[in-house]
């Protein structure tokens, strides 16, 4: 058994959902204060009530020293309160979280940063919190800039970096200024491919050196290549530790199970009902289950049907995408490829391949749409959430990374000189003459 450096024990996060901000006149906040040792107390048994939500409860595990751990998980299962409970930038509501060494924490983009402060300033501050006296930064400085691939803007304001320079520089400082535990989230989705792979290989570099990394991802493949263990929060508890291979086929496993029970069970449909969708199922081109897809990545969406009749023809089926503030994006159409399709037994798969998916990193709803002979058969909407994350579409090193999202398209670039004829830029029939 190694050293355990992190150590968590019944760690619960509690919190109010919809409290409204008021004034409190004198009297209140002096009882607040009174009460407060009260309820601090009576942390182990807290009561719950509607207008509170559990976003971690009864999680435990422990991280020795020099090992990196994966903590996995889908959307709101918990994985970032972990961390920031570990950063200590939230307090627990109950439970205990020891860490024993110098935490170097990269939660969120620009964490920690000072936006009036230039980014050589924001180096020096960073490595004053983490402990480091001012000659040991300057020893490291050279190193984080050079990672982070922006001298020329070293000395300008953090606060005019983009969300890529931002994570670049963050990682840099928080690698290299020799944490004995790092923490690090999903932000490296932001970076381009390229960077993605470096720091990825740092993380390796400090893993060798005898240091700690947890790491949280939604990029499986990261985090079986990185990863030594791995932990896989679900609702807010730990549902499974173990070997990175073992915790990871868990969690393909019950994201498979999730996504079908709820599409069996849902009653906002509407339709004739003579085919519908009992459950859908996001694929990578090897037809294994994926928890989200990167931009470009070949993806396919298989639709378990059941139909109500032993045959049936005149069948279509319609995928949309849409963002999540109800914009239609694009569709993907049966019958504008080929003929309706003629089913021959109760039960069986749509099966919709897109090659290089064409969304930017966001999230987005997909909705489900089956037709009979033109008529409605059943419609679900929001019927499977996509998680997309940052990916090399265009094949150049470089991720789509728009906040704004949108879709990416296939284009290609060319420069005439001022002599040649637009008319023929790009036209794949030129004049011979």
């Amino acid at each position: 058994m190694g050293e355990t450096v992190i150590r968590v024990e019944g760690l619960g996060k509690r919190y109010r959902i919809g409290e409204a901000v008021s004034y409190r006149n004198l009297r209140k906040a002096v009882a607040n204060v009174a009460t407060a040792p009260l309820r601090w107390m009576g942390k182990g048994a807290v009561n719950d009530n509607d207008n509170h939500i559990w976003a971690l409860r009864d999680v435990s595990f422990e991280v020795n020293r020099g090992e990196v751990v994966g903590l996995i998980g889908r959307n709101g299962a918990g994985k970032s309160t972990v961390l920031k409970i570990l950063s200590r930038i939230t307090e627990p509501t109950e439970g205990r979280a020891e860490i024993y060494g110098r935490v170097g924490s990269l939660l969120e983009v620009g964490t920690g940063f000072h936006p009036e402060l230039t980014g050589r300033e924001n180096i020096y501050l960073n490595g004053t919190i983490l402990g480091m006296k001012k000659a040991e930064i300057h020893g490291k400085f050279d190193e984080i800039v050079d990672f982070s691939e922006l001298e020329q803007f070293v000395d300008t304001p953090v606060k005019r970096y983009s969300s890529g320079m931002y994570t670049r520089l963050a990682f840099a400082v928080a690698a290299h200024l020799e944490p004995e535990i790092l923490i690090v989230d999903e932000v490296l989705a932001v970076g381009d491919t390229g960077f993605q792979k470096k720091c990825l290989g740092k993380m390796q570099d400090v893993a060798k050196g005898g240091r700690t990394v947890l790491f949280v991802s939604h990029n499986l493949s990261a985090v079986e290549s990185l990863c030594t263990r791995a932990i896989y929060l679900r609702k807010g508890r730990v549902a499974e530790v173990g070997s990175t291979r073992q915790v990871l086929d868990a969690y393909m496993l019950q994201v498979s199970g999730e996504v079908q029970e709820q599409l069996s069970e849902r009653t906002d449909r509407f339709g004739s009902g003579i085919v519908k969708s009992e459950a859908v199922y996001l694929r990578n081109n090897k037809g294994q289950p994926i928890p989200s897809v990167r931009t470009g990545q070949d993806v396919q969406i298989a639709v378990k049907y059941i139909s109500e009749r032993e045959s049936v023809g005149g069948v279509s089926f319609t995928i949309n995408f849409w963002t999540m503030q109800h914009q239609l994006l694009f569709k993907c159409i049966s019958n504008l490829y080929q003929p309706p399709f003629k089913l021959d037994a109760r039960t069986g798969y749509f099966v919709c391949t897109i090659p290089k998916f064409p969304l930017n990193p966001g999230q987005y709803a997909v909705e489900l749409k089956c037709s009979v002979n033109s008529a409605t058969s059943d419609n679900i909407s929001h019927a499977l959430c996509i998680d997309v994350e940052a990916g090399d579409f265009y094949g150049s090193g470089q991720s789509s990374d728009d906040p704004r999202g949108g879709v990416c398209v296939e284009h290609e670039w060319e420069v005439l000189e001022e002599h040649e004829p637009l008319a023929e830029a790009g036209s794949p029939e030129r004049r011979q003459d």
